[in-house]
């Protein structure tokens, strides 16, 4: 269902009003369009796989008792690898809206952000250079779309791992756990994922695990598009972009948004008029670096990268990223999720 027009716009603070908010609109659709053309020296087709669609994942998939358990750590080869480095760049599909996560900083015009560490990290490893990749922002709903069409290598946008997505990506071990919860204006009535969302407007993005959570049980709430989908979808309450909710929220178009805690952590942070509701989480759901179906070389790869990057307690280089991005906003984490490997 669609929102009822005529309803007033609040204006919250946070962005500088109108003009902030107007920016902000203009700069997510620009993301939001931002073409995946295919990069220079890089494969198209079949050939990034290096071997099509692994029986192992295809199994996992359908038992899919524990989707976090990856393929064992390897600093070996493999096709995917070898591509990689003949190209001289990994390609990652990244967020650039997301702050804290994949952001960019508009004073240095740079990516920065939890996610854009880990990135680097791997380009580190594989190719000795952390500067070494070609980044590529890509909404929410096209993340697993640009991995089958050979536009990235790998994505790091918190993503996260589960069933329904393992038959379509390879997913590394998991680097970061998170949970649904309700982001709403701190003067809403609206107290959690419980009956207070009744009739409210309630924005996720497409293809997202919020969006999944409010199809199983919206509590009444107004959260699917009329012609959802379609050419005709209007983007309002289930939109490309995970922080046009923000945007929709602040313009007073939606009541709510479902999203990963730690995002939510982010936006609260860009705008003190709006706070994270109910204590906890609704969900368990962890992160992980996703790749394209069958290219177990590089998942392998990506594996031993993390198992490094989890090295060192409170001086490794994950606690260091916590501690300067998500700190402040998700207080209390003491390390990342322990890895599970399949056959563990």
């Amino acid at each position: 269902m669609r929102r009822a027009i005529g309803r007033p716009a609040r204006r919250l603070r946070g962005w500088g009003g109108v003009t902030g908010m107007a920016a902000a609109c203009a700069f997510t659709a620009a993301v939001t369009l931002l073409p995946l053309a295919h990069h220079d020296g890089g494969a198209s087709g079949a050939d990034l796989s290096g071997g099509g669609v692994a029986t192992a994942d295809r199994a996992r998939a359908e038992a899919c008792t524990e989707p976090e358990a990856s393929l064992p750590p390897s600093d070996g080869g493999g096709p995917n690898i070898d591509r990689i480095k003949q190209r001289g760049k990994l390609i990652a599909g990244v967020d650039q809206n997301s702050f804290r996560w994949g952001y960019r900083n508009p004073a240095t015009r740079r990516l920065e952000g939890f996610d854009i560490d880990l990135v680097r990290a791997i380009a580190k490893d594989v190719l000795g250079d952390p500067d070494a990749v070609v980044f590529r922002a890509i909404p929410t709903n096209q993340r697993i779309a640009a991995l089958e069409n050979d536009r990235v290598d790998v994505v790091v946008r918190t993503m996260t791992i589960n069933c329904k997505r393992l038959d379509q990506v390879s997913f590394s071990t998991a680097y970061f756990q998170a949970g649904q919860q309700v982001l709403a204006p701190k003067e809403s009535a609206i107290t959690g994922y419980d009956s207070s969302l009744k009739g409210k407007r309630v924005c996720s993005a497409e293809g997202s695990t919020a969006y999944e959570a409010l199809e199983r049980q919206s509590f009444g709430a107004l959260y699917k598009d009329d012609y959802d989908g379609t050419g005709r979808d209007p983007d309002l309450l289930t939109v490309p972009n995970q922080l046009d909710c923000l945007v929709r929220l602040q313009l007073g178009e939606v009541d709510a948004v479902v999203t990963d805690n730690a995002l939510a952590a982010g936006q609260a942070a860009q705008d003190p008029a709006v706070e994270l509701k109910g204590k906890t989480p609704f969900t368990t759901e962890y992160y992980g670096v996703a790749a394209k179906k069958g290219a177990d070389d590089l998942v392998a790869r990506v594996n031993k990268v993390l198992v490094d990057y989890r090295a060192g307690g409170d001086d490794s280089a994950w606690m260091t990223s916590y501690r300067q991005w998500l700190a402040a906003g998700l207080p209390g984490i003491s390390g990342p999720p322990a890895p599970k490997y399949r056959g563990d």
